[in-house]
């Protein structure tokens, strides 16, 4: 089977550590310029195309288990990106600053993320292994932008 090629699962991870490395330096750079509503919540909302992929049967896991992984990012995951992100207003405009921690915290849910990976892949293809950790994000970045929302609307407030 394709998936189940050493090269194939290889350039996974490949890919998946460089993601994870691309998502830092934008994060880390995102913040030294103002931030929208827009900004905190387009990302998202594009992420959600990623549901498009349920389409294709080689990537359909049990219900529960999405739910699990997509619970698990909500209540668990998410929390420390919450904690360590926080907005300030300078002027007129509103920054997103994060504590000195959130690279090291970033890191360490991106570890965990590939420990993960390799258990879970034993039990299930790439692309099903691929579902549970695109809900476990999904999970992880809702509750967080929307925290990120109230903050930024709560600024705003202030100003008026």
């Amino acid at each position: 089977m394709l998936w189940s090629n050493p090269i194939v699962q290889t350039g996974a991870i490949v890919f998946s550590v460089l993601a994870g490395l691309s998502l830092i330096v934008l994060r880390l750079r995102a913040g030294k310029r103002p931030t929208t509503l827009k900004k905190i919540v387009i990302p998202p909302l594009g992420m959600a195309t990623g549901f498009i992929m349920f389409a294709v049967p080689v990537t359909h896991i049990p219900w529960l288990w999405g739910l699990s992984a997509f619970g698990t990012g909500m209540l668990l995951f998410s929390f420390p990106l919450i904690v360590t992100t926080s907005m300030e207003k300078v002027d007129s405009n509103i920054f997103v600053r994060r504590s000195k921690a959130f690279i090291a915290i970033m890191l360490v849910l991106f570890l965990l993320r590939l420990m993960l990976h390799s258990v879970v892949e034993q039990y299930l293809s790439i692309p099903q292994t691929g579902a549970i950790f695109y809900l476990l994000a999904f999970g992880m970045i809702v509750p967080w932008r929307l925290a990120m929302v109230g903050d930024y609307l709560r600024l705003q407030k202030l100003e008026a």
